[in-house]
């Protein structure tokens, strides 16, 4: 899990740098204010939960017997970037509101991967 993990969160920071230099210099004078908000926080949260995959791998090293947790951790982690910060950079580069209804999924789903991460922890106290 470290190596799949240390990698799709480096590349999700990676690319949440990329898509954020973008929003600075791409878009500040082509969307208006609230949509270039919104695509800012895409952005943070985008980076927030690829530092946190990063992480997840790191500790995947040491955590025994939560290699379940870890992995539902890690997915639902990966798709909340994409549900979350993949809706909100859609919408504000086309405009199309409604699809600010996926974007509560994504939320969900970074809670999920929260708890299943700590769920993870829990379990190492417990066998420990």
């Amino acid at each position: 899990m470290l190596r799949t993990y240390g990698a799709i969160g480096s590349l999700l920071a990676l690319l949440a740098v990329a898509l954020g230099a973008f929003g600075a210099h791409g878009l500040e004078d082509k969307i208006d204010a609230d949509l270039l908000a919104a695509y800012k926080t895409g952005v943070q949260y985008h980076m927030f939960h690829a530092l946190g995959l990063i992480a997840l791998g790191i500790v995947s090293d040491k955590l025994s017997g939560a290699e379940g947790s870890l992995r539902w951790a890690g997915r639902l982690l990966t798709a909340g970037i994409v549900l979350f910060s993949g809706s909100l950079y859609v919408m504000a580069v086309t405009d199309i509101k409604p699809l600010g209804i996926i974007t509560p999924f994504g939320g969900v789903a970074f809670l999920a991967g929260w708890a299943f991460l700590a769920s993870a922890f829990w379990k190492q106290r417990r066998s420990s």
